[in-house]
């Protein structure tokens, strides 16, 4: 619904090799609804984007350095999927940190395909009921989450996703997870 998100700042976190409609579909969800949405990456400039993994897609603009911002500036974070994006990301102290400030604080977070790889490293899924890709799943337990076959799961403030056939079921329940706001905070974490 428009307007819904109005006045709401989101973040999407994502790098080199990101699937490229995992970044534009919820974008173009949470605009159209009323929000802002920042491309957060590694560093400034392009990002190159993929589809099916495989084939180069279009370089992507990317707003804001994750060094340069913090989830305090936003309400809400999307981590799209793509092998490499997520394998990248959850290998920098800085991108990990960042996502596990928006789950520490309770703010709604959506990830789809291997997305989740980055909320394993930020170490926040222990006690979660998650949905991903089926390659990622046995990290996913491994950290300590439930894992489920759907096309979108919701616990609590954390949106999950399995692949871009599941986008618009995705799209959809971001905008009202967004919407909602903060939840309350629960123990996530502490795997080892």
């Amino acid at each position: 619904m428009a307007g819904e998100l109005n006045g709401r700042r989101v973040a999407i976190l994502a790098t080199d090799g990101v699937e490229l409609v995992e970044i534009t579909q919820p974008r173009e969800a949470v605009e159209k609804a009323g929000a802002q949405a920042d491309l957060v990456s590694l560093s400034t400039g392009t990002i190159q984007s993929m589809n099916a993994d495989i084939n180069p897609a279009d370089k992507v603009t990317v707003d804001k350095a994750v060094t340069d911002v913090s989830a305090d500036d936003y309400d809400a974070l999307i981590l799209p999927g793509g092998t490499v994006n997520p394998d990248t990301l959850r290998g920098n102290a800085d991108a990990v940190a960042f996502v596990k400030a928006f789950v520490q604080a309770g703010k709604p977070v959506g990830a789809i395909c291997h997305g989740p790889w980055t909320l394993v490293e930020a170490d926040v899924v222990k006690g979660r009921t998650l949905t991903s890709v089926p390659n990622i799943r046995t990290d996913l337990r491994n950290a300590g989450a439930t894992v489920v076959d759907e096309e979108v799961v919701c616990d609590e403030a954390l949106v999950t996703s399995r692949t871009p056939d599941d986008l618009d079921a995705f799209c959809a329940k971001l905008v009202e997870e967004f919407a909602e706001g903060r939840h309350p905070v629960r123990q996530a974490g502490a795997t080892a």
